[in-house]
């Protein structure tokens, strides 16, 4: 794994024109009624790397609703840069984009705009989610690329997978429940596991956050220390925004905690 992902690899847990349409008018594969996110939210983060600031990322969805294939679509937008000296060393740049139906909470299309130091990619991926198929485009202006690949019914991409864990209703849930989510990046098809850790108080740069506790499920890597290196942390309430991500790597901890946030739904659960 090239070192850039070193550091940057928890802000991308954030973080996530085809052939064939995603989806037609009036056609949804699912509905998810949700009132955890909506339109014009914006969250903020630094990246820790230790005790040194070395980044920032954003969580945020449009003020409007956009259309894909003639379906409503909430604009939601991932971006993360490096500052300070790991900026001289790194120089990140990235931004990660889906457009997600209101109605089913399934990527229409997905977009990613990556710089890495010397290292560039930009591609989209349009969701045939009732052939359950994606087009890929890999823009490169010396090689384009296009391909076709089969999905799992109901797939997500890092960005959308996100959003969908906002709409789950944790308190039906018990400590020890394991979602299980289907997912496609960089061209493979992967089953995610996030388990539910129950309810925990953390501290972020704006404020102490009562919070539920997920841990996604990792495979053996030289990167983070065992399977469950990394936990993700949503607020306990209507918003479930994620507050704090946190990952155990073999070369040290690194914290994504939030600084900053407006449009909620509804009042972040903060400690008094």
């Amino acid at each position: 794994m090239n070192r850039r992902w070193l550091f940057f690899t928890p802000a991308i847990l954030l973080l996530l024109a085809a052939a064939h349409p995603a989806l037609g008018p009036g056609d949804a594969v699912r509905s998810i009624p949700q009132s955890s996110f909506g339109r014009g939210e914006t969250i903020k983060y630094t990246v820790h790397y230790g005790l040194i600031n070395g980044g920032e990322a954003t969580v945020e969805t449009a003020g409007n609703l956009e259309r894909v294939n003639d379906r409503p679509c909430y604009k939601a937008t991932v971006s993360g840069k490096t500052t300070g000296s790991f900026d001289f060393f790194l120089r990140i740049r990235d931004q990660w984009r889906a457009y997600i139906d209101t109605t089913s909470i399934l990527p229409l299309r997905a977009q990613r705009d990556i710089a890495e130091k010397n290292y560039r990619k930009k591609e989209t991926v349009d969701f045939d989610h009732l052939r359950d198929i994606a087009e890929v485009q890999d823009h490169d202006k010396d090689n384009p690329k296009h391909s076709t690949v089969k999905v799992a019914n109901n797939t997500l991409e890092l960005v959308s997978g996100f959003y969908y864990l906002r709409t789950i209703n944790f308190d039906r849930m018990r400590v020890g429940d394991v979602i299980k989510m289907p997912g496609f990046f960089d061209g493979d098809n992967f089953i995610l596991e996030v388990t539910y850790k129950g309810r925990e108080t953390v501290e972020t740069k704006a404020g102490d956050v009562r919070t539920f506790k997920l841990v996604p499920k990792m495979p053996n890597n030289k990167l983070f220390r065992g399977e469950n290196a990394i936990s993700v942390y949503l607020s306990d309430d209507r918003n479930k925004i994620p507050v704090l991500f946190q990952a155990e790597m073999f070369v040290g901890t690194v914290k994504v905690d939030m600084v900053s946030y407006k449009g909620l739904k509804a009042r972040l659960n903060m400690v008094n």
